[in-house]
């Protein structure tokens, strides 16, 4: 008799999800999707968000969650870093001109929210930060000399299971015992040191500085000289090898694929890497080792809607600086534009084109370091 009185157990559970208030589903569910910019804001909306959001395991849960990249950085020769959002409303950093770091630096590379700089002083160290939290660490000195401008890709990957960033550096530098030869040092933050690969390279290529990219266990660098093409180091294997191709633009990473993205007779084309192994392959064979995945054309009024005019051709060599994730950046004459894959928008960016400058993505992550 008194069964249909007993509080339904699904009912009486206030602790099942589909009750909970939407103010804690937001902070939940929402806010560890969001870039760093909006979460030191949503600080102010409550005692609960503050606490929540100034968590070291939230930090890690949003850089878990958060990979999209929403600004650059840029940097041309002798003059400090700059900062362009591609969301100003959303995405930002305190400090964009990475004031917060010890001496002058120079931007070397960037991955999921980290920052690899070098100092511009004395032996010129290493430094990894994230420029949302202005942590910083100074790198031991490296075992060899990598000149003046390295070639250096930085890996970090983030894992539900490290709370703090564990990272790679790798550096591709020219060998000081063989001619026409580079050396690859790599520097492991889980282990606190470098170690100097026994991999060389023989081909006398010049690896491009700023060109490196790591997809899958793989970094791969823009050559030139010597055949040009593209040059990868498997680190798991410690073997290096090139890549000859026909591709020629700016290397980036989409959908965990290496892509080639340029800009030649007024159209925007990427080709993304299908198989590796076409080096290996008879001369006849009908294997394809770059399909094109997207091709825009630039003088198409139709398509383009309010995008202006192109009176500069953009087919020229290094008009495409920055190719990830969902965003390209290239330019015509000195403006810069952007392309968003997934909207297929254009955009112009507020800054103007040097010769010299650099661009580095960036995810607006509270990684720690």
């Amino acid at each position: 008799m008194d069964q249909g009185r007993r509080p339904n157990k699904f009912i009486a559970n206030r602790n099942n999800k589909i009750y909970m208030d939407l103010k804690d589903i937001i902070r939940e569910h929402a806010l560890p999707f969001l870039p760093a910019k909006s979460l030191f804001r949503f600080k102010g909306v409550c005692r609960d968000w503050k606490l929540q959001i100034s968590t070291p395991f939230f930090a890690h849960n949003q850089s878990n969650n958060f990979h999209r990249v929403t600004g650059l950085f840029c940097q041309s020769l002798s003059k400090p870093p700059s900062f362009i959002s591609l969301d100003p409303n959303s995405c930002g950093i305190p400090d964009p001109s990475l004031q917060f770091l010890p001496e002058p630096v120079d931007i070397r590379t960037s991955s999921n929210g980290l920052l690899c700089c070098q100092g511009r002083t004395g032996e010129q160290p290493y430094y990894i930060c994230n420029p949302a939290t202005k942590q910083w660490k100074k790198l031991p000195k490296p075992t060899a000399n990598h000149g003046s401008n390295p070639a250096l890709v930085l890996i970090f990957e983030p894992s539900l299971l490290n709370f703090i960033a564990e990272y790679k550096l790798i550096c591709a530098f020219p060998s000081a015992d063989f001619d026409n030869a580079y050396e690859f040092e790599i520097y492991s933050s889980s282990e606190g040191s470098w170690k100097i690969s026994r991999e060389m390279f023989f081909g006398g290529a010049m690896f491009m500085p700023c060109s490196g990219v790591h997809v899958n266990g793989i970094v791969y660098w823009l050559s030139k000289m010597g055949g040009g093409g593209i040059v990868f180091f498997d680190l798991t294997m410690e073997r290096t090898q090139r890549l000859y191709s026909s591709q020629n633009g700016c290397l980036g990473v989409m959908d965990g694929k290496l892509t080639v993205t340029s800009a030649y007779g007024q159209a925007l084309t990427v080709n993304v890497l299908s198989n590796s192994y076409t080096n290996t392959m008879g001369m006849n064979s009908r294997v394809k080792a770059w399909d094109r995945k997207l091709h825009v054309n630039l003088s198409d009024r139709s398509e383009l809607g309010a995008l202006p005019s192109y009176t500069h051709s953009a087919h020229e060599q290094g008009a495409v600086l920055f190719a990830s994730g969902d965003v390209i950046v290239f330019r015509c004459d000195r403006a810069l534009h952007t392309y968003d894959m997934k909207t297929k928008e254009f955009g112009r960016l507020s800054c103007e084109f040097d010769h010299d400058m650099r661009f580095f993505g960036y995810v607006n992550s509270l990684v720690e370091i």
